[in-house]
């Protein structure tokens, strides 16, 4: 069985190359090996091996893509604020369930056909009936209330919802709603996810080789960036080399030894890291991820032991999140604030409530009848305190430290790494205490993604639905529901503190962590700069010899 998927697999991954080369040879020639920036990233996905933009989350995938295929709109990385792309113009019907965008003249995809309306049509029709297939794809909530599209003329359309969505048009500007060729949907979402995919970009996908690496190459004629580039004509560079590094110290070495030019895993550096890198001539640039902070959502069901609100709020003043900074990191490492990263729109600082409290924590549990025995963990009834936690990867420095953390108050924090199939085993069965759930947008709707069962990816539905206890859930869900359909901003900001305020308030997540994304840039590279994502626009980027 093992061999006949095998085999599958290889015979879609040679289509898709095979697809990609045509385009390729239309679009951007041979290019020059002089101008080649290599870069290092974290392992390739292990649950979803994908290069769809409408069904890949693994952040670095969205990188790369990021570059190869285009939105209709953009987010200022600065501002926050929806602006031009492939749309030049658009404009928001009253009820905030359609939108009419007016797309840019001459922009073609990197096999010759052109940008027009009934180009975006085939993309977004052709999302929607994936949907019906895979519901739990991750596009999902990104698509949410889509109806039709209509054609006005060949270079407008009108987008049409069954309901308002305030996070549609931010949407708009995302990796995930990236418009493909028509070209791209004649091919399978597996070919697709292998390779076979065509944008308007300034570089082409010319290969990618799961769990090894990808290769991209210059586009020739680019000349429609997004006005928050600053290189708005073709790339500087002649190709970019990815590779994926699973090993933290070979992917260390490959960089002090010259061998990668950016050096850009999943986690922050440490402080030790950071020294070498600068010693060695290295820029680090960094920027907090929009979407959640790195959070911990609690099983609040089952009688698991987190059931207990007094148990929570011990947990929540037992967690010392400036010591967490600075040690699992470095000094100037950010604080977090509250349950979202300070870059995501509508962020609500809740830092206050996030005080460190031991005191109050052991004073909680007294009360609840959890009383400290010889071995310096409580008791009751016979039965020590212990949590578990189950991990994605395998336990860091940090979940040693949250573990130490909880023992000084008395409780046992077990940690339990669970390969993908055992993870999703464990939530659907129930069976752990504290899980990290965490994607990466530029708008606070982005909790339903995690949170909201309705509109979780399948993966993580399971936790979604053990996160609020039956006295909470309604409202938890009537305050998703007002953030999605609300027109104003103001309402949007109300919707979302509430929604802030109710999970820390009745403890139902922990944050740990600011997720702030760290890149080493070697002194050779220049003009990087980040996208409203969180990702790059490698177009600017130069790399000298």
């Amino acid at each position: 069985m093992f061999r006949r998927r095998a085999a599958s697999a290889t015979i879609v991954a040679l289509a898709a190359s095979a697809f990609v080369a045509a385009s390729l040879e239309q679009a951007s020639g041979a290019g020059s090996r002089a101008a080649t920036l290599r870069i290092a990233f974290n392992a390739d996905n292990p649950l979803l091996t994908s290069l769809d933009p409408f069904q890949v989350y693994w952040i670095e995938h969205r990188v790369v893509l990021r570059n190869v295929v285009e939105s209709l709109t953009d987010q200022d990385p600065t501002t926050g604020k929806i602006i031009p792309w492939l749309a030049e113009s658009w404009e928001a019907g009253a009820d905030g369930a359609s939108y009419i965008f007016k797309l840019r003249e001459g922009v073609t995809f990197s096999n010759g056909e052109p940008l027009d309306a009934e180009a975006v049509k085939t993309a977004f029709d052709a999302d929607k009936a994936f949907l019906v297939t895979s519901p739990g794809a991750f596009g999902a909530a990104f698509l949410e209330g889509y109806d039709h599209a209509e054609v006005i003329e060949p270079h407008k359309i009108k987008i049409v919802l069954s309901k308002p969505n305030a996070g549609f048009l931010q949407a708009t500007s995302t990796t995930t709603l990236a418009i493909l060729a028509p070209e791209s949907y004649k091919r399978s979402a597996k070919e697709r996810s292998l390779g076979a995919i065509i944008g308007t970009g300034p570089f082409v996908l010319a290969s990618y080789t799961p769990e090894v690496g990808l290769e991209l190459v210059r586009r020739k004629g680019y000349s429609w960036a997004s006005h928050a580039v600053d290189n708005g004509g073709e790339a500087y560079l002649d190709r970019i080399e990815v590779r994926y590094v699973p090993e933290a110290s070979v992917r260390n070495g490959q960089f002090t030894l010259g061998e990668t030019d950016i050096l850009w895993p999943r986690d922050p550096f440490s402080e030790a890291d950071i020294r070498v890198f600068k010693g060695k001539g290295a820029a680090i640039a960094s920027r907090s991820l929009p979407g959640p902070a790195y959070n911990l959502y609690p099983n609040v069901t089952g009688g698991r032991p987190l059931g207990d609100p007094s148990l929570r709020k011990a947990v929540q003043k037992a967690i010392d999140r400036t010591s967490y900074a600075r040690t699992v990191y470095s000094d100037d490492f950010p604080v977090v604030q509250g349950l979202l990263d300070v870059t995501t729109p509508y962020f609500k600082s809740e830092k206050d409530k996030l005080a460190y409290n031991p005191d109050g924590a052991a004073q909680l549990l007294e009360a609840a009848g959890w009383t400290l025995g010889k071995d310096r963990y409580r008791y009751k009834d016979g039965k020590r305190l212990s949590l578990l936690y189950v991990l994605w990867s395998k336990e860091t420095a940090g979940d040693l430290l949250l573990q130490d953390q909880l023992r000084k108050v008395g409780i046992e924090l077990k940690l339990s790494f669970l390969v993908p199939g055992e993870m999703i085993t464990a939530l659907s069965a129930g069976k752990y205490d504290l899980v990290a759930l965490y994607l990466t947008r530029g708008d606070p709707i982005v909790l339903q993604s995690v949170l909201d069962p309705r509109f979780a990816p399948t993966g993580s539905r399971a936790a979604a639905r053990n996160a609020f206890p039956p006295e909470l859930g309604p409202a938890a869900e009537k305050l998703f529901d007002a953030g999605l359909a609300a027109t104003r901003d103001d309402d949007r900001a109300r919707a979302y503190g509430e929604l802030q305020d109710l999970l820390i308030d009745n403890n139902l997540a922990f944050p740990l962590f600011e997720r702030v994304w760290q890149a080493a840039l070697a002194g050779k590279v220049s003009g990087f700069a980040w996208t409203a994502e969180g990702f790059a626009t490698l177009s600017s980027v130069r790399r000298t010899p």
